[in-house]
């Protein structure tokens, strides 16, 4: 956005560079300094250095309060909605459930958790859908906000007093947390579980930390914020930068931001040019990422969505997150040698081999698969067994309770999970055998799978081998 670096040139200011000597009377010598103050205290006294910390150093004629107001207030719609929809996906996990828990020490971070529900069996794929794809929409306007306010973060001196320490630090926390969260967040779409711990540990915590700091900004500066925008119009404002025809409220009010260059350089694009540039690559970031989500025939447009293309023809042609090699499953695991081990009130277990499990009463359900990384598929046709139907042959025949789901899975995340009880209870929670009239594939769970309505993929466990009703214990 035309930025050119000052060579000094601008007007000095308090604090914008070195300080002009006092006018000597007539017929007085020059004396040699002897101030005793070297180092950090002569730096500080001589101004800022060349280079950033100097205003001049920031040219852009764009920046000023009114466009930082404007990006910050489409951020103050959007990040909110983000940490909401964050928070329920975090809920959907059931991490009060022993085993589902991957943060460690929550405490009260975790007051609001409630038991999930499983209508409307969409309800994941809306709250996942809507935060990974309106994380992903909101980088540009991000990355511009933060453009507009980059000369306040070399203001100079970098400390002045105790409340500006604080203050530098909320604005230390608003910056790393919030690049750290988008970060995190765009590193698990792509490459799915690449991180050195946890990816729910380090996501939940720095969202905790950084809308903590968000909140402070946002009382500080909402205030303001609403002022420039109602005082700059919303056509006038747009059509030039300070130095345009139309000059703008930065032209016309004192700006106490101190964004506004005190020697732009020459214009090469308008205001209105900037708002259009960002947002037209928040559009194409949302054409080529929300039809992994909306599924259909917008799904052929999600490019830069790993699971958003067509994996393929027939009954099992639908996304998947993890393959049955990808996780150590071996052909003795799933083959003809393949139990199911279901266990229960007082010690009660069943062992049936699949046939045994097809010769059960068999119900249908039309439910979706939607995961963490925002992609989810259309409903799919499972039939199988109702896991309420299989608390009941161990000894919960009315009052099915939590249940835990362990895999043959060998490697990797997610090879067990709980399933709280209002889940095992409705009719539409199945252990699968067969998917739009044809068996499961190896990397959609042969010979058997949890599928649950408005369950998070991850734990609609694939290739079950026990389930255990009750206390495992």
């Amino acid at each position: 956005m035309n930025e050119e670096h000052g060579r000094g040139r601008g007007p000095v200011g308090p604090g914008d560079g070195p300080t002009a000597p006092a006018p000597r009377r007539a017929g007085s010598a020059a004396r040699p300094s002897t101030d005793p103050r070297p180092g950090i205290a002569g730096l500080l006294r001589d101004g800022p250095p060349a280079g950033p910390t100097r205003p001049g150093f920031w040219r852009s004629p764009l920046r000023g309060p009114w466009l930082t107001s404007v990006f910050g207030a489409l951020l103050l719609v959007g990040i909110p909605l983000m940490f909401v929809t964050g928070l329920l996906s975090y809920a959907a996990y059931n991490p009060d459930l022993g085993g589902n828990d991957k943060t460690p020490d929550r405490g009260w971070l975790g007051f609001y958790l409630f038991s999930w529900p499983t209508d409307p069996h969409w309800l994941y794929r809306l709250t996942q859908g809507v935060h990974v794809t309106l994380g992903i929409v909101l980088i540009p306007v991000l990355l511009a906000k933060l453009w507009s306010v980059v000369p306040r973060l070399f203001t100079w001196p970098p400390v002045k007093s105790v409340s500006h320490a604080l203050e530098r630090l909320s604005v230390l926390l608003l910056v790393g947390g919030v690049l750290f969260e988008f970060a995190t967040g765009l590193l698990n779409v792509q490459l799915d579980y690449l991180f050195p711990g946890s990816f729910y540990t380090l996501h939940f915590y720095g969202a905790w930390v950084f809308i903590g700091a968000f909140v402070v900004h946002v009382v500080l500066r909402i205030p303001f914020m609403l002022r420039t925008l109602r005082g700059g119009g919303l056509r006038a404002e747009p059509r030039g930068p300070a130095t345009g025809p139309a000059g703008g409220s930065t032209a016309r009010q004192p700006d106490p931001t101190r964004l506004t260059a005190p020697e732009p350089a020459a214009p090469t694009i308008s205001r209105r040019g900037a708002l259009g540039m960002v947002g037209a690559g928040s559009l194409v970031l949302l054409a080529m990422t929300a039809g992994q989500s909306i599924g259909g025939s917008w799904r052929a447009t999600a490019l830069l969505a790993p699971r958003g293309q067509d994996p393929g023809p027939g009954p099992n042609g639908f996304q998947v997150n993890k393959t049955a090699a990808g996780v150590g499953i071996r052909a003795q695991d799933v083959g003809p040698a393949w139990r199911l081990v279901v266990r229960g009130r007082g010690g009660r277990e069943r062992v049936l081999t699949r046939a045994q499990v097809l010769a059960l009463p068999q119900h249908g359900a039309a439910l979706p698969i939607a995961c963490v990384e925002g992609w989810s598929t259309e409903d799919q046709r499972w039939s199988g067994v109702r896991l309420r139907d299989l608390a009941a042959l161990v000894g919960f025949p009315d009052d099915a309770p939590d249940v835990f789901v362990a895999s043959a899975q060998r490697s990797g995340s997610f090879r067990s999970t709980t399933l709280r009880a209002n889940q095992v209870r409705d009719a539409r929670s199945l252990l699968a055998l067969k998917v739009n009239g044809a068996d499961l594939s190896p990397d959609h769970g042969y010979p058997a799978r949890v599928i649950v309505p408005a369950n998070p993929g991850v734990h609609n466990t694939k290739w079950v081998t026990t389930l255990v009703f009750g206390d495992p214990a």
